[in-house]
């Protein structure tokens, strides 16, 4: 954690972007690192925890990171909750809460919020289209030989 700490520290004070860095560690060793760098790469995808999994990945060489824990400044948002997931990390490690993230001005809890809102009750609306083309993608999809499952 300490070392997600000096990386959000040190990215924050470039102006990288907010107080946020993520170590990936497995069997004690730091195998991915990240901090937040919306602001300098001009991405709202870029988190310290998204980062950090897309550097672990990278020198792994695999998606999965099944076997492995994030150490992260913060409580993760509801995107870097879902990568995090999506990953197969086995833990999270958090300094500060959401809560302490909305004080100084990180809407995480009302994005939380909406996502346990039924679709049609949150603030950006979704609609479906061409849904017949879809069905059809996924279908093709579903029956192609050799993919690899995720």
């Amino acid at each position: 954690m300490k070392r997600a700490i000096e990386l959000a520290r040190q990215g924050m004070l470039r102006g990288d972007g907010g107080p946020f860095g993520a170590v990936i560690v497995r069997d004690g060793e730091i195998i991915g690192e990240g901090w937040n760098q919306v602001l300098s790469g001009n991405d709202p995808t870029a988190h310290g925890e998204i980062v950090a999994i897309r550097d672990a990945c990278a020198r792994l060489g695999t998606f999965a990171l099944e076997d492995c824990e994030i150490h992260t400044t913060g409580e993760p948002c509801p995107m870097c909750l879902g990568a995090i997931q999506w990953a197969r990390i086995s833990a999270i490690h958090y300094g500060f809460r959401v809560e302490d993230a909305e004080r100084i001005g990180f809407d995480d809890r009302e994005f939380h919020r909406q996502m346990c809102l039924p679709a049609e009750q949150r603030t950006i609306r979704a609609h479906e289209l061409c849904r017949s083309e879809a069905l059809g993608l996924i279908r093709e999809y579903a029956d192609m030989p050799g993919k690899t499952p995720y």
